[in-house]
């Protein structure tokens, strides 16, 4: 069995790491912590978990966490992660981070957009953790950057489309929207229930959003060239989910079948993404709890634009499924293994 921890277990993507972990037959939670909550059993703060993991939630000590783990999940808010995260590789520790301070691999566009990183040393050997760009050089990291949600669910319904050559990159326009849960859990006036409920609203419009360089940084990675695109995010009145709505112009004629065909072949062979059939468009309803992402794909003849729809679970494939898909690679384990659970619905 694979000894885990859980580093910042106290938010949503703790307890989502703790929901899926527990079906997981490799793997045994050995430590979990939060500094507000510390002295607490998890169950206590989630009474989901009763009976299930009543671990109690310890301080944060890099070398005590490291000592009880063989693998590390780094829950914690951008900026804090950087201050652990060296001390876990120290002690020889994998590290899975879902926070964004790995993910930007230049220094400067780092602290242009948070704040000056206090080990840059690290972000060349960062792993971007989206499997399906990754995998390879995955399985042999010992720091893997767990993408951040809107980026997953742009990115993949990008790939294809870019590694065929088949939109001009200058095009790119991302509407996308989330629900609340990808706030925190943390106490804030914009995720109250009487500011969300019955409303809809973009925020960090203009090019404002801080997962816009990350998206940005692998699109161009992808395309082999510089890219910069238009994302505007947008906050839902529910609890989970992204759809995203991306346009691009073609860079030469092609037909909506041609693009079905394109996406059917692209992710043949991906567990975890779902190119649906010509006339079909995802729904956030239908991934929610699971670690699929369902992508339709179509051509608006009229004005001459490619339109990708993609919904993921903000959570699930957007944060902690995604950090269990990258955990598997990291440890040999089958990269589905513990995450095959299907959507929650109704």
């Amino acid at each position: 069995m694979t000894t885990v921890a859980i580093v910042g277990a106290s938010g949503y993507t703790g307890l989502e790491l703790i929901r899926l972990l527990d079906r997981h037959p490799e793997v045994v939670i050995t430590s979990v912590t939060s500094e507000q909550s510390a002295g607490k059993p998890i169950s206590e703060l989630f009474p989901s978990l009763r009976g299930r993991c009543d671990l109690v939630l310890e301080p944060l000590e890099p070398a005590a966490i490291a000592a009880k783990a063989q693998l590390i999940f780094t829950a914690l808010p951008h900026q804090a992660a950087m201050t652990v995260v060296p001390a876990m590789l120290t002690a020889g520790r994998q590290v899975v981070d879902l926070s964004a301070d790995y993910r930007l691999h230049d220094q400067a566009v780092y602290g242009a957009w948070y704040e000056p990183h206090k080990n840059p040393e690290l972000l060349p050997e960062a792993v971007y953790g989206l499997p399906e760009l990754r995998r390879a050089k995955i399985k042999t990291a010992r720091l893997v950057a767990n993408p951040g949600c809107y980026p997953t669910s742009i990115i993949l319904a990008l790939k294809p489309l870019l590694d065929a050559g088949l939109i001009d990159p200058a095009s790119i326009i991302a509407d996308s929207g989330s629900g609340v849960s990808g706030a925190g859990r943390s106490a804030k006036a914009d995720s109250l229930y009487c500011e969300v409920n019955e409303g809809f609203k973009a925020y960090g419009v203009g090019g404002l959003h801080r997962h816009t360089p990350e998206i940005e940084q692998e699109l161009s990675e992808l395309a082999g060239q510089s890219i910069t695109i238009t994302f505007t995010p947008h906050l839902v009145p529910m609890d989970r989910g992204i759809l995203s709505t991306i346009y691009a112009t073609p860079a030469r004629p092609v037909s909506a079948d041609e693009l079905v065909a394109l996406y059917a072949s692209a992710y043949r062979d991906e567990p975890f993404v779902r190119p649906l059939p010509k006339g079909q468009f995802p729904s956030t309803a239908f991934v929610r709890g699971s670690n699929f992402c369902d992508i339709g794909v179509t051509l608006d003849s009229r004005t001459n634009r490619i339109i990708v729809v993609s919904a993921i679970d903000n959570l699930v494939k957007g944060a902690s499924g995604q950090a269990i898909q990258n955990m598997n690679l990291l440890c040999g384990f089958p990269e589905t293994l513990g995450l095959e659970g299907l959507a929650l619905f109704p």
